[in-house]
């Protein structure tokens, strides 16, 4: 019987099981790149570059790293790490992953459990951390809406909530070509990796 392919081959040379991932398949130089050229608002940002799922990332570790006194850098690394499954199943909108459904949730679940163990978090991170990072990620999503996407600060409090802005007036969002993109999310992996 000729089974359907299910394995993506990667730059590193690694090829990863998209249905039972292992952790010796990943490496953080393909999560930056494929995040680094994976649009995030299916591409409808101002600008003269893609607004990337690496570049949401780096933002999202930033917001978490500073509502936090003395941030544990392997939480900053999951929060880094967040969205990274994106890197070879790229960036739904949330209507679109309601759509698909529990198919969708199960393959991403799957993948962040490899990239958690490869990177030395546990495979699901403690319920306190996730609520933080996913506060950090609405907050990005707030700043993206607003400086990039378009949204008028109303329509941002309502689909992502309101913000207070004293805590976010010293995020700029500033598009960037996607190597330079890649370079930043790897260095900034470089200071977290434990």
């Amino acid at each position: 019987m000729n089974k359907n392919r299910a394995w993506q081959r990667m730059l590193s040379g690694r090829r990863l099981d998209l249905l039972d991932p292992t952790p010796l398949d990943i490496e953080v130089e393909d999560i930056a790149h494929g995040l680094s050229f994976v649009a995030r608002w299916n591409g409808q940002t101002h600008g003269n570059f893609p607004y990337s799922v690496a570049e949401h990332s780096l933002l999202v570790e930033q917001i978490y790293s500073n509502s936090l006194k003395s941030p544990e850098k392997k939480w900053c690394l999951a929060a880094l790490l967040h969205d990274a499954p994106e890197y070879v199943i790229g960036d739904m909108i949330s209507p679109v992953k309601s759509a698909i459904g529990s198919d969708y949730k199960s393959l991403e679940n799957r993948l962040s459990s490899a990239i958690n163990l490869r990177f030395g978090l546990p495979t699901k991170i403690p319920e306190k951390i996730k609520k933080q990072i996913k506060k950090a990620d609405k907050i990005s999503a707030w700043i993206e809406a607003i400086q990039i996407a378009g949204f008028t600060k109303d329509e941002a409090d309502k689909l992502f909530g309101v913000v207070d802005n004293k805590n976010i007036d010293h995020f700029t969002i500033r598009l960037r070509p996607p190597l330079e993109v890649r370079e930043s999310y790897i260095l900034r992996f470089n200071e977290l990796i434990i």
